[in-house]
């Protein structure tokens, strides 16, 4: 892909071995990425045609959750676990544009993403964002990181972000997801809100489990979970925002305009309050 990023050019990253993230900037169009992306990329799109447009309609859910998040809900305060790559319509982007003061701090466990994540990701004068090395299944040092503490207010409500993760969150880790999501849950106030995503293969039994069979391939951790098991992982007790947990596409879509099929998009997503 033209315009990728150089392996010479980043020491200390292992650019022999597939990531999550760089691959999802792939999907992206983005170009931070390395060869071994691509290639395990093309692999599973080779039986999922469709798993760009999949990471398009998700990546404008996360856009329309966050509005939604800052103008009717009021919270502008955001915790972006698995953030992915700097690209357009960033978490910060979004809040800000509609809440100038809105404060962002983003974990990643790719070492890439700290470099352009440096770079790219500017606040408001108004507001603030920072970007944290942090694992998903470590959720204890990610809510101790000084930046976390500096950045956000605890006493206020914070918008826990968990999109396009959970599926790389296995049930066989010695941290189940749900273990992982009820720490992160249970440290933040009344009032707060989780934004969450999963890939399904629901609606296309081919597609979405050839592309995981492809990331486990290259030993990236891949779990497909139906509506209900994510819903009931993500969700359970907390104060789903209408319309619940449906395809991305269909979370409170905006314009008239035709959308993608259920089998194109393959995605779910959901918001809920934190009681």
């Amino acid at each position: 892909m033209e315009g990728s990023a150089p392996e010479a050019t980043w020491p200390g990253i292992d650019t022999s071995k597939p990531h999550p993230a760089r691959m999802y900037d792939y999907y992206l169009g983005g170009k931070h990425n390395f060869a071994v992306d691509r290639e395990t990329a093309e692999k599973g799109l080779a039986g999922w045609r469709a798993g760009r447009v999949a990471a398009r309609e998700n990546r404008a859910f996360l856009g329309r959750a966050v509005r939604f998040l800052a103008v009717e809900a009021g919270v502008t305060q955001f915790l972006d676990i698995g953030s992915g790559l700097p690209t357009t319509g960033n978490v910060h982007e979004v809040a800000q544009a509609v809440a100038p003061s809105a404060r962002v701090v983003y974990a990643d466990n790719d070492p890439l993403v700290l470099a352009p994540a440096r770079e790219l990701l500017t606040s408001s004068p108004e507001g603030r964002t920072a970007y944290i090395q942090a694992d998903l299944r470590e959720p204890q040092s990610i809510l101790a990181a000084p930046p976390v503490r500096e950045i956000l207010d605890f006493g206020w409500p914070i918008a826990l972000m968990i999109v396009a993760v959970l599926h790389f969150v296995s049930d066989e880790f010695q941290f189940q997801p749900a273990q992982v999501l009820a720490t992160l849950i249970d440290a933040l106030p009344s009032g707060s809100y989780l934004v969450a995503s999963h890939i399904t293969g629901e609606h296309d039994p081919v597609g979405p489990t050839t592309g995981a069979r492809a990331y486990r391939a290259a030993g990236l951790p891949a779990q497909l979970r139906d509506g209900d098991e994510f819903a009931r992982l993500a969700f359970s007790g907390l104060e789903l925002v209408p319309p619940g947990v449906v395809l991305v596409s269909e979370w409170r879509p905006e314009g008239g305009g035709p959308r993608p099929t259920p089998a194109e998009v393959s995605w779910y997503g959901g918001v809920a309050r934190i009681r």
